[in-house]
């Protein structure tokens, strides 16, 4: 490919490659090295600019985007070993990227350029250490009908159209590879401090207690003094989310997404609404998504009808705040702001649930489009009372949503709530114009 060639079309890779590359970050995940999708696509776009040619080069890179922690650098020279091992050696002087990929270097060149190969019939490896290398030292080649559907999937979601596409445009094929990827991300807010105190070698606190109960043993001489620290708990989530006929197109994908941080970490609570609020706690945990998924839609009488926020709000802070919110829990309210009840109601329980919550994050899929404006009077009325206001419409603002809730402070941010009165005669003022 020649260089006016590259410029104008850009240097993609063949279909060959990023397929390899993706069932790589499969293997790592199969063999517990936590690899996200983003990690494998910037893994695939670093290739663009280092090449293929260098052996060092693509393992550094390699490593750079996909481990994070020093105890997976083992289990990863394992599998890069063992995945990139070389089938044929070419004499060339040097290693090249047809001593690891089973290619030629002329092979190698075409996959850059996106071009077919003749012959191309590569399969795919298992995704365990063991099984990626056969008896007698070959990858293994399982047939065409196994994995088939699945990699080309990948393949497409490579072109990172998958990850920027909206829930809403998904087709069947989509949807279902989209709920994998979720299942591959990490979800982690953190810990919180708890008023107990645990042993510790280096704690803050001396443990009088069990210094006096050991020096009985040494004559009422203490020989040694014994320290705790404040013991850390994991943080709750909290996650409310709109299920009424205007999110009807991003609602089951959205359910999936609750299903799986309720599952993944350890104290979840989910709650969906139209008209009122219902708790689906229960019926997402420890099922298989798909029927959850049926055991909410059939015991939430409001699903894909109208919207009260406002009174969804006020019943979620009677009824539950005291009892899912007392341990500085963050909230997630995943709404489009479409609402019919009163929004003076919505502007008063907003700012109370605030107060209530360590973090009050509101999730809009409307606000992944450049041209949306928060202007209807659900959204103008609980905007004051919202830490963050963050998008969810595909995939990479999950995926931007986990790192967001990873990298939250250990103290509340800091809060100017508008007093209630002045936010009242705000919102009649915007009502009348």
């Amino acid at each position: 490919m020649t260089d006016s060639q590259a410029e104008a079309n850009g240097l993609h890779l063949g279909e060959r490659f990023v397929s390899r590359a993706l069932r790589f970050g499969r293997v790592l995940r199969a063999n517990g090295v936590m690899v996200t999708p983003g990690q494998v696509m910037t893994f695939i776009d670093s290739t663009e600019h280092i090449g293929v040619s260098d052996r060092r080069l693509f393992r550094e890179a390699a490593e750079t985007c996909m481990v994070t922690k020093k105890e997976d650098m083992e289990t990863f020279d394992l599998v890069f070993n063992r995945f990139w091992q070389p089938r044929r050696r070419i004499d060339t002087g040097a290693e090249t990227l047809s001593d690891y990929t089973e290619i030629s270097p002329e092979e190698a060149e075409a996959m850059m350029d996106g071009e077919d190969m003749p012959g191309d019939n590569e399969g795919m490896m298992s995704d365990t250490v063991e099984g990626l290398v056969s008896d007698d030292g070959d990858g293994g080649e399982p047939s065409d009908e196994e994995g088939e559907g699945d990699e080309s999937i990948l393949t497409y979601s490579a072109s990172e159209a998958l990850r920027e596409k909206d829930f809403s445009e998904f087709n069947e094929e989509e949807l279902a590879i989209a709920r994998r990827l979720m299942n591959m991300l990490e979800w982690d807010i953190g810990k919180r401090q708890s008023r107990r105190k645990v042993a510790s070698p280096k704690g803050r606190f001396i443990d009088y207690r069990k210094t006096m109960r050991k020096s009985l043993q040494t004559s009422g001489v203490p020989l040694r003094i014994f320290e705790r620290k404040v013991k850390d708990k994991p943080r709750a989530l909290v996650v409310i989310c709109d299920i009424s006929g205007s999110m009807d197109r991003y609602s089951r994908l959205l359910l999936h997404f609750i299903h799986t941080i309720e599952n993944d970490m350890a104290k979840v609570e989910a709650f969906v609404f139209g008209t009122r609020l219902t708790r689906i706690t229960r019926l997402l945990k420890n099922r298989p998504i798909d029927e959850a998924i049926e055991r909410v839609s059939s015991e939430v009488q409001d699903w894909a009808g109208g919207t009260r926020i406002g009174e969804s709000i006020q019943s979620f802070n009677q009824e539950w705040a005291r009892r899912v919110l007392r341990n500085g829990a963050v909230v997630l309210v995943i709404s489009d702001g479409w609402d019919r009840g009163d929004p003076e109601l919505l502007a008063a329980e907003m700012s109370r649930l605030q107060r209530s919550s360590y973090r009050l994050i509101w999730l809009n899929p409307l606000l992944g489009s450049p041209r949306y404006q928060p202007l209807t009077r659900g959204m103008q009325a609980a905007l004051p009372f919202i830490d963050d206001f963050l998008p969810v419409h595909n995939l990479e603002s999950l995926e931007l949503l986990a790192q967001h809730l990873s990298d939250l402070a250990d103290t509340r941010p800091v809060r100017k709530q508008v007093p209630l009165t002045f936010e009242k005669e705000r919102i009649r003022q915007a009502a009348s114009q």
